[in-house]
């Protein structure tokens, strides 16, 4: 049997934690391995259980969710760590994702939203709008000067692969445009993680614009494949 994504959710509202935990629970393919009720505890169980992904809430005692999410990276690089916030703000959002977020969820997503954004992380999908993702690149523009233009010890396949999921194109979309299989961009976005030590394709793009492997002037139109 295919194993569970492991999953932490940390809130401070006892209902909010037992009903997103029901729900996550219910699911053949994901389970939840720990719960947190404030910013420290998240980081402490993120290093105890270290979690394919950790859900939180953006307003917590003891630390908020940037803070934690920036110390759950640290110790913990494979967790992909999904924000539940309120706001939707393009500057609140980039810098949630600067911090080492993956994404974010409004506080009124539907259970159902949060499954999806779930599984979309561990396919190496996107969870954000296009329009997030290219005003995040062009943040990115300011670190790149004078880093090495190095693509690091991924190959010339995983930078073709990377540079076309930072156009916001689906796995679906690369591989019908690379002219292979789903499983196989899978294959490709799952040795970039391991290669960059990032756990979601936000992470991933963000540190190839900022070690240089990505150039936003260079990468293709997400309609080359139209």
């Amino acid at each position: 049997m295919k194993q569970r994504t492991k999953v932490l959710i940390a809130d401070d509202h006892t209902l909010l934690r037992e009903s997103m935990r029901n729900l996550i629970d219910s699911q053949t393919d994901m389970e939840v391995v720990a719960e947190a009720c404030d910013g420290e505890e998240a980081i402490r169980l993120s290093s105890e259980f270290k979690p394919e992904i950790a859900v939180l809430d953006i307003v917590m005692p003891k630390l908020n969710g940037i803070e934690a999410s920036k110390e759950i990276k640290e110790i913990s690089p494979g967790t992909a760590i999904l924000i539940l916030t309120a706001y939707d703000d393009v500057q609140y959002v980039l810098g949630l994702l600067e911090a080492g977020a993956a994404g974010y969820l409004l506080k009124s997503a539907r259970g159902n939203d949060i499954i999806a954004a779930i599984r979309a992380v561990r396919s190496g999908e996107s969870v954000l709008h296009p329009s997030i993702t290219a005003k995040l690149l062009e943040r990115a523009m300011s670190f790149e000067s004078g880093n090495s233009k190095r693509q690091g010890n991924l190959s010339d396949r995983e930078i073709e692969v990377l540079r076309l999921a930072a156009t916001g194109m689906s796995n679906k979309e690369i591989a019908e445009q690379l002219f292979v299989t789903v499983r196989t961009i899978k294959a490709h976005i799952s040795n970039i993680f391991i290669k960059m030590h990032v756990a979601s394709r936000t992470e991933a793009i963000l540190k190839g614009m900022k070690e240089g492997w990505l150039e936003l002037e260079k990468l293709p139109s997400g309609n080359d494949s139209q």
